[in-house]
């Protein structure tokens, strides 16, 4: 009697060994500590986040200069994002020798009319008063005066607004804005224009 309880008790003890050893169905496999940690998920906001940060810091933006009725006043511009800042480049002809220009962005893209007043008054997101860009306050739109050489062309690298953006959709983006070459200097001073005079080229800046 004593064999057979001996016998029993070592057979239920080797198929509870046999089912510790089996992983039951639905739960999930041993950790096998020496194995990397699994990648954390993403969410769709934080894939897209870094894509549109990048898109934001290249966007660039161009504009092409027409003289209105009675000029000659032609050029290439282009906008680029500097440093997290919008920057402005370019080339404008025809203008007088040693001349100085008031140059701004303004807040309609239509040339339409031949004095270029279909472009509306200055860019002016930020609802401020009229000024020099490198002090407060002044409009989106204002920028520095371009000189012309002695051959009345005038070569643009000066910064614009940080209150304005390229290709963000938003009240601040000057994609579809009109760009001006005013007559006169523009005096930083005098509201809301500048007292910088008539148009002397009208340009619509879009997307390259």
């Amino acid at each position: 009697m004593r064999l057979i309880h001996t016998s029993l008790f070592a057979a239920i003890a080797a198929l509870g060994l046999s089912a510790c050893g089996q992983q039951p169905a639905g739960t999930d496999a041993a950790v096998d500590p020496a194995a990397p940690p699994p990648a954390a998920e993403t969410t769709p906001a934080e894939a897209t986040a870094p894509a549109a940060d990048a898109a934001a810091a290249s966007a660039t933006a161009v504009a092409e200069l027409a003289p209105t009725e009675g000029n000659d006043v032609k050029g290439n511009v282009t906008f680029a994002v500097v440093d997290g800042h919008v920057h402005v480049t370019g080339q404008v002809s025809g203008l007088k020798p040693d001349s100085e220009h008031g140059f701004h962005i303004h807040e309609k893209g239509d040339c339409s009319a031949p004095d270029g007043a279909s472009a509306g008054g200055h860019f002016n997101p930020a609802q401020q008063d009229h000024g020099s860009v490198a002090s407060d306050p002044h409009h989106g739109g204002d920028m520095p005066n371009i000189k012309a050489n002695a051959e009345g062309v005038a070569t643009i690298d000066g910064p614009v607004s940080s209150n304005v953006n390229i290709g963000q959709g938003d009240g601040s983006d000057i994609i579809g804005r009109g760009l001006i070459v005013h007559a006169d200097p523009d005096d930083y001073t005098t509201q809301p224009t500048g007292n910088a005079g008539a148009r002397l080229a009208c340009a619509v800046i879009k997307a390259p």
